[in-house]
């Protein structure tokens, strides 16, 4: 049964941190693209950050560049989102996609909500 369970998320006040977290199982991590993604209310969802399997290429948003850095650790079957400098725009739910391109599979997180607010 695949699973992506995302973690992490809260309530933090502008400037702040958070890191979020994904724990895949069910598939071959290691073999999968993944990303972060966003929605805010009343808004589409949004790539915020990718990282590719094998050498682990990354690529970012405008918006959270040089704020947010994408990272994987395929030993725990797990990506992560670390957000700094944090802002109000931020606010989101955040979702974790896995993509393995050649056998046109994708698979989605439940989400986890992001607040930034004073």
């Amino acid at each position: 049964q695949v699973q992506l369970v995302e973690s992490g998320g809260g309530l933090v006040q502008p400037g702040g941190s958070l890191r979020l977290s994904c724990v895949a199982s069910g598939f071959t991590f290691s073999r999968f693209r993944m990303s972060w993604y966003r929605q805010a209310p009343g808004k589409e969802r949004e790539l915020v950050a990718g990282i590719t399997s094998g050498v682990g290429t990354t690529n970012y948003a405008d918006s959270v560049k040089g704020r947010f850095t994408i990272s994987r650790d395929n030993a725990k079957n797990t990506v992560y989102l670390q957000m700094n400098t944090l802002k109000p725009e931020d606010t989101a739910v955040y979702y974790c996609k896995a993509t393995y391109a050649l056998a046109s599979l994708t698979y989605w997180g439940q989400g986890t909500q992001v607040t930034v607010s004073s």
